[in-house]
């Protein structure tokens, strides 16, 4: 059975798919501590320019992914100011790489997980932490044994819907790191391309599939263990 799933699609198609979950499982590990600290800021900090901090979060859902990808190319590229230092210093080039498609499947569903992170620290009721707090803990440690534990499912949420939308983007995507076969071509980008050829529709319908099931199995993966964990955590 597994081989005619295997068959079903050719190699150009799974290695767009491989391409898709690599740079979306990075994209999700490497922003989730950033995440998670970002949302914590939002939700229990007061401070001047909070408003202006929460508008650069989610402004990647605002701008039009081309913009995002155009801003990610001049501030990354080779050329640009923090891409030339990184080359030049640390060999390390993200523009028109699959790491540089990490980054902007990264920066696109930063805003989900966010989101989802900061609802779940919203819920937690601050005298816990209070509680904590004038028991001698510092502010590190009660959110390790207090708010962290409270959280967890917010946060596997968050990080599932992060991997579910980093594994769609395509505008971002395309325009820092271009759309080229196994190096940068991702499910979307590879539909793209199949459809600006003859007879590529059936391919392009084939990943259009596999989209749908990896979106629909993060998200119900998302609820189960989001459950779980809820339960776990709360005793039941």
């Amino acid at each position: 059975m597994w081989g005619e799933w295997a068959n079903w699609l050719g190699p150009d198609e799974w290695q767009a798919v491989r391409l898709s979950l690599r740079v979306a499982f990075w994209a999700t590990l490497l922003s989730l501590p950033l995440g998670i600290a970002v949302a914590y800021i939002l939700a229990r900090w007061e401070f001047p320019g909070k408003q202006v901090l929460n508008g650069l979060v989610h402004m990647p859902l605002i701008l039009p992914p081309v913009v995002t990808g155009y801003l990610l190319l001049i501030t990354f590229g080779r050329r640009g100011a923090v891409g030339q230092f990184l080359d030049e210093w640390f060999g390390i080039v993200l523009s028109f790489r699959w790491t540089g498609a990490a980054v902007a499947a990264a920066v696109m569903a930063f805003p989900l997980m966010v989101r989802a992170i900061r609802l779940a620290i919203e819920a937690v009721d601050p005298k816990l932490e209070e509680a904590a707090s004038t028991l001698g803990a510092s502010r590190l440690w009660v959110f390790v044994t207090v708010t962290l534990p409270l959280i967890l499912p917010g946060i596997i949420a968050g990080a599932i819907l992060a991997f579910a939308k980093a594994i769609g983007e395509f505008g971002a995507t395309i325009t820092f790191v271009s759309n080229i076969p196994g190096q940068t071509q991702t499910i979307p980008s590879a539909i793209y391309a199949f459809l600006q050829v003859p007879g590529g529709q059936e391919a392009a319908t084939r990943l259009v599939i596999v989209a749908i099931v990896i979106a629909m199995l993060a998200l119900l993966l998302s609820e189960i263990i989001a459950r779980r964990v809820a339960r776990l955590v709360g005793g039941k």
